[in-house]
């Protein structure tokens, strides 16, 4: 991929303890919190105009998106901003700007957010954060050499509700945690078409082969971006269709698992898994699936002991759930503990069995509420106060959640090494870890 010279660098200072240079020749600039930053919009359409609007109280000074209609929409409000088809372009055209909101589709994230990165510019990258493990392990170190505030977009995280949960499971309320079920409704992917209709999903079977003209406000090769040429179809576009395909994106375990994982990982302070199992229904090469588990082994933590996660998709749900030990939410979180059970979704929860903890007094709060998603990643952008989807815990959680896709196309138990960052019981899922890209896209 093509580099701007380090010339064009520049920095804003995170802190008034980080005075040196970070990545790149040059210092950053001070501003203090109630100045206004100046950011470049990567990916203004569907998910990308919501997040612009979560930080629309700043400077919006570039416009970028493959699809002109979707810039042209958002440039109408904001007028002064710079328009962009070619996320590479902004950092070689646009000066003295500070930080990058990445809302692209799934395969062209890392790109994007890497770029930013190299350039010292503050990131805030939709979910999930790369498109396979291979990335996002290049994400998070790339990350790691910086003092930049990085945020990815799991905005439930910024909830009160999930703060709540982890202080219960942290200061021991249902006693130690081995085993955690994650379930969600949702069942988009490859499967049969009347299951297609009754989960109101698109039924899809193969590639298309039809040489289909684009819209004349896409740019379909730049669409593609890492991606081998193909034909355009409207089966890809607009999002969340590309969700569905694993060239593009990694279906509802990348997508829904930035969120509901999220809370397990949080809770009980996960990394790396040491091996993941999962099941479903044959894979298929191009498709990811509507229905699928995937069983997740990590180790003992400190005093946390060893716990078994297992991710229920589709039309899979967890034993409690069907014997109806519990209540049967359409999606949810359980925790099961020594001495209880704790359930949960995105905005309640509840202690199992109710009877039991009728009586139960709740830790005081020790979690700070968050300023909100968005709002907590400017603050730190201004003043280098942390965040708490940071691109460290972020890299984490994306990698295990590709790690139950690869465990499922590779159809086989993982014993994973996550420092070699290889299944060493299977090298043929070396395949689904990496990808190539086609000429003119490098990660590096």
């Amino acid at each position: 991929m093509p580099q701007p010279s380090p010339s064009r660098r520049t920095f804003l200072k995170t802190s008034a303890a980080a005075g040196a240079a970070l990545t790149a020749p040059g210092f950053l600039r001070a501003r203090n919190a109630n100045e206004k930053l100046n950011i470049a919009i990567i990916g203004a359409g569907g998910r990308g105009a919501a997040n612009l609007n979560g930080v629309a109280g700043e400077n919006i000074v570039a416009l970028c998106d493959v699809s002109t209609a979707a810039v042209e929409k958002v440039a109408a409000v904001h007028k002064s901003a710079r328009k962009f088809a070619d996320f590479r372009k902004v950092f070689d055209h646009v000066k003295d700007f500070d930080a990058v909101v990445v809302s692209t589709c799934e395969h062209t994230h890392a790109f994007a957010t890497l770029l930013a990165l190299q350039h010292g510019k503050h990131v805030y990258c939709e979910k999930p954060l790369t498109h396979n493990i291979a990335e996002a392990r290049i994400i998070r170190e790339a990350a790691a050499k910086t003092k930049l505030a990085t945020q990815m977009g799991t905005q439930i995280h910024a909830e009160d509700n999930y703060r709540r949960v982890v202080e219960l499971i942290q200061t021991g309320a249902i006693g130690p945690v081995r085993e955690v079920h994650v379930w969600v409704n949702r069942a988009w992917g490859f499967q049969s078409a009347e299951d297609a209709k009754a989960n109101k999903d698109i039924y899809v079977t193969e590639r298309p082969k039809d040489d289909v003209k684009p819209p004349a406000d896409l740019d379909w090769n730049l669409w593609l971006g890492p991606v081998a040429d193909r034909p355009f179809s409207p089966i890809y576009v607009p999002g969340p269709k590309w969700y569905r395909w694993w060239d593009f994106g990694n279906g509802t375990m990348s997508d829904l698992g930035s969120h509901w994982n999220d809370l397990p990982f949080w809770a009980l302070k996960l990394k790396a898994p040491t091996a993941v199992e999962a099941s479903g229904p044959k894979p298929h090469p191009e498709i990811a699936p509507a229905s699928m588990q995937a069983t997740y082994e990590f180790p003992a933590r400190g005093e946390m002991p060893a716990v078994k996660m297992t991710w229920h998709q589709g039309s899979y749900r967890p034993p409690q759930w069907t014997e109806k030990k519990i209540p049967q939410w359409g999606s949810g979180v359980l925790f099961v503990g020594d001495k209880g059970m704790l359930l949960s979704e995105y905005f309640k929860h509840v202690l199992l069995p109710e009877k039991q903890f009728a009586e139960f007094v709740r830790p005081k709060p020790f979690i700070e509420k968050s300023r909100g998603h968005y709002a907590e990643w400017i603050h730190a952008c201004k003043t280098g106060a942390p965040t708490t989807c940071n691109f460290e815990y972020a890299g984490w959680l994306t990698e295990s959640n590709h790690l139950g896709n690869v465990a499922f196309r590779a159809g086989k138990r993982l014993e994973w090494d996550a420092v070699k960052m290889k299944a060493t019981n299977c090298p043929e899922a070396d395949a689904f870890i990496h990808r190539e890209y086609r000429k003119g896209w490098k990660l590096a």
